[in-house]
């Protein structure tokens, strides 16, 4: 068993929890993740890790509250004890290129910060472009720029950086410094696409981790399938990350959506017990 020992609200929907779990801090390497589960009646949960501190015992995990599973998760207190498993997952392939740009939106954010800490420690100018729809979802700026010699903006409404895609300003990026040597980018499907189509014909080697299709987290569920350069590969135990301009997103996107009208149902059935506890305990004469 794992201990919570703290947690955060860092942005709407997204927390910081900083659990005890001092065998997985001293293995972990950037790029890996761990298997959470709340209670032998619960999800695993496959969360990459966002730090660790293996003087500490401690490794920190960032959590966008999406699901029945996270958004349970949210409701632990300080204390709390939980099965954590890991770290799992290849981890990811360091050494000094020159200038790596990281790109991450969203909740990508999270996993990319240990790695971007990686490739400046090997020597590298890091670059970070971090992107979300508004300022407050474009999370862990302090770390990242911690983490970075250099930092852009963008968020989808204009409220902080500049207005647009992350694409948009790895273009610019490109236009007007010329091609890094290595580009790293983690986020939703659809923005780990776009920049795979930009910089598959610039010929610029990119690397894409797919931990959000992840279920199981060992190989044996399937959930996890994806098609890597023709052939079918399975992102817990062959990944979390891959050549970008290798992967099928088309397909990996439809499978993301596999079991859409399941995840919503049971959101919809969590969201409404949840409500109807609240309600019984405020009722309870005082």
């Amino acid at each position: 068993m794992a201990v919570i020992i703290s947690t955060e609200e860092i942005a709407p929907a997204f927390k910081r929890y900083v659990i005890e779990a001092p065998k997985i801090a001293r293995k972990h390497r950037a790029g890996q993740f761990v298997i959470v589960l709340l209670h032998e009646h619960g999800e695993r949960i496959p969360l990459t890790i966002a730090d660790s501190d293996p003087e500490a015992g401690t490794v920190t995990l960032v959590v966008q509250e999406v699901g029945k599973s996270t958004m349970e998760m949210g409701t632990l207190p300080v204390g709390a004890d939980i099965q954590i498993v890991g770290p799992l997952g290849t981890p990811t392939h360091i050494e000094k290129w020159g200038t790596c740009v990281c790109i991450g939106g969203g909740a990508g954010i999270a996993p990319l910060l240990p790695i971007a800490r990686a490739l400046k420690a090997a020597g590298n100018h890091v670059v970070s472009i971090l992107g979300g729809r508004t300022k407050e979802l474009v999370i862990l700026r302090d770390e990242m720029e911690a983490a970075s010699d250099e930092m852009i903006y963008t968020t989808d409404d204009g409220s902080f950086g500049t207005q647009g895609l992350v694409t948009h300003a790895l273009e610019r990026f490109i236009t007007e410094r010329g091609a890094p040597e290595q580009v790293i980018a983690i986020g939703p499907a659809i923005m780990m696409k776009a920049v795979a189509d930009m910089t598959r014909p610039l010929e610029i080697p990119t690397v894409v981790s797919l931990n959000t299709i992840m279920i199981d987290g060992t190989g044996m569920c399937g959930g996890c399938r994806v098609t890597v350069d023709g052939t079918s590969k399975f992102v817990c135990v062959d990944g979390p990350e891959f050549d970008a301009h290798t992967v099928d997103f088309d397909n990996m996107m439809k499978r993301l959506r596999t079991y859409l009208p399941e995840e919503q149902e049971a959101r919809r059935r969590f969201l409404e017990e949840h409500a109807c506890r609240a309600m019984d305990t405020a009722e309870v004469p005082r």
